[in-house]
């Protein structure tokens, strides 16, 4: 209540000193305007007052200049001097005479000189001078007449609008103040209602009925809001018991899959390790049947040796033997010899190749190999799989070039790259080209394998590195070949391969980082000193 008689103390005092304020600035226009009015008013009347010293007294004065009376002149000029506005009257003739009245030191606001004529003849002049001295002062009493009354006439009007305005507006506003003030959710169906208000309404009244239906909408609103609060409530109660039974169930569903995804993963390295069994026994099987055709024509020429050094003992038992028979059987024995030996050195170098590649594939040890040798060394081996093939395979390594890695991840990636061009980009082909050019520079190593195949199929070009995407989907194929190069290169190798758009065939880029012995030595002698107890 305090502070509600405070704010509408501040608004009549507000109030009160705006219409003062306009009241009083109007009241000194008015008065300002009056004065100008009363001052240019003042001003015809001095006028008017020199038009009657002309027609009224200049004929006396020179009546008297005329006969030389002098006392009659200082009176008859005092006479002016005495009317209003008035300050200094001179009277002067041609004869040296001069006569003045009045204050010399006056500050005249206006000077006239009339001429003294007597009987058609100049006789003097008469210089009057005027000052608005009485004009001011009867100025500033009539403004103080003026702005007094309006003072008063303002105050009576401020306090009589006051006494207004309170009475039909102000304390209705104190009373919708102390509604408001005193409105609580509790009490909302209490409306507000002005004592002592006429039958016709204003807009005091327009503004209590747009109280009380905002009143009315609190209402429904808070009701609403109950309704939906409770209704929240339960819901939450109900999405709560939702939430712990599928939570539950998730985690049920998340075992489950965690144990399909760990089935997968198994079956997955599974299906890998059976790829590369399944590659590493194609090899044997290629590789023996390889090794077959010469160790049989080792064996039919050690049969054939044999025949021909039992003839030769039988002739030297029966003394039947003769030089040019001597010499026909040295000579197909020298000639059987190097068909053994050829056929031997055959067999050592393809069980010496297959024997590097089955082992390197079957364990996984990082040693330092001649990157040309090992190369050499694959091909040799898996071109024992397509030997009635004629591809033609083009190697193109630094012979003296070696360095540290994983040559079981060399000889499968190698061994895919081939199988797939045999497979898949030769086929119903007996002749092809097949390139493998390895680079190393800024401390990578870079193998470019290309062939001039039938190329990958667009539909296959982005996924042609995910794991069972193959084209021999019903016809063996695995699609886990390329998928086996790709985490190769990735995951062991730390490098990084790429399928490169080429108008025929195929192109694939593998990257990965160069690590040489000297490095692992040294990188492994400052592990030992960093161990070193020096306490």
């Amino acid at each position: 209540m305090d502070k509600t008689a405070k704010i509408n103390d501040k608004l009549t005092k507000r109030m009160l000193l705006y219409i003062l304020l306009c009241s009083v600035f109007v009241s000194v226009c008015a008065t300002l305007v009056q004065l100008y009015s009363s001052f240019h008013d003042d001003l015809g009347l001095l006028e008017q007052r020199f038009d009657n010293i002309e027609k009224s007294y200049i004929p006396s004065i020179a009546s008297s200049l005329w006969d030389f009376n002098k006392s009659l002149v200082a009176q008859q000029i005092q006479g002016i001097v005495d009317l209003p506005d008035i300050g200094l009257v001179k009277v002067e003739n041609d004869f040296d005479y001069k006569e003045q009245v009045g204050n010399i030191n006056i500050e005249a606001k206006k000077v006239i000189e009339f001429p003294i004529i007597y009987d058609g003849k100049r006789v003097g002049n008469l210089k009057i001078y005027a000052h608005y001295q009485d004009i001011y002062q009867k100025l500033w009493l009539e403004a103080g007449v003026i702005l007094t009354s309006e003072f008063i006439k303002i105050f009576i009007i401020a306090f009589s609008i006051i006494i207004i305005v309170d009475k039909l507006i102000t304390r209705h506003l104190f009373q919708i103040t102390r509604y408001a003030q005193q409105l609580e959710s509790y009490n909302l169906d209490e409306a507000l209602i002005l004592s002592n208000r006429p039958a016709k309404k204003d807009e005091l009244d327009y503004l209590v009925n747009a109280i009380n239906n905002m009143r009315l909408t609190l209402k429904k609103e808070i009701v609403k809001l109950e309704e939906a609060e409770n209704a929240l409530l339960a819901l939450n109660g109900e999405l709560e018991v939702k939430v712990h039974d599928r939570t539950a169930k998730l985690e049920e569903s998340n075992q489950q899959l965690q144990q399909s995804i760990d089935n997968l993963t198994l079956a997955q390295d599974q299906l890998v390790q059976s790829e590369k069994m399944a590659s590493l026994g194609q090899l044997v099987a290629g590789v023996a049947h390889e090794v077959n055709t010469p160790m049989g024509i080792c064996i039919t020429s050690i049969s054939a040796l044999k025949e021909k050094v039992d003839s030769l003992k039988e002739a030297v038992d029966s003394n039947e033997l003769t030089k040019s028979f001597l010499n026909d059987t040295l000579q197909l024995l020298s000639e059987y010899g190097q068909i053994i030996e050829r056929s031997l050195n055959k067999s050592v170098e393809l069980i010496r190749s297959f024997k590097s590649v089955a082992v390197e594939q079957h364990t996984d040890p990082e040693d330092d190999i001649n990157l040309y040798q090992h190369v050499y060394d694959v091909v040799n081996t898996v071109k024992t799989m397509f030997k009635r093939k004629k591809y033609h395979i083009n190697i193109d390594v630094d012979e003296d070039f070696s360095l540290l890695t994983y040559p079981s991840a060399w000889n499968q990636i190698l061994t895919n790259f081939l199988m797939n061009s045999h497979i898949h980009g030769f086929e119903d082909r007996s002749e092809g080209n097949i390139s493998i050019k390895f680079t190393h520079s800024q401390g990578y190593l870079t193998l470019i394998y290309t062939d001039d195949g039938k190329g990958i199929p667009d539909d296959f070009k982005k996924r042609i590195f995910d794991p069972f995407v193959t084209t021999k989907r019903g016809q063996g194929g695995s699609g886990l070949g390329l998928n086996i190069v790709f985490n190769l290169v990735n995951a062991k190798l730390s490098g990084t391969i790429q399928s490169i758009e080429t108008k025929k065939g195929v192109c694939f880029k593998v990257k990965v980082p160069i690590q040489y012995q000297e490095e692992k030595d040294n990188m492994v002698n400052l592990s030992k000193c960093a161990n070193i107890d020096i306490s």
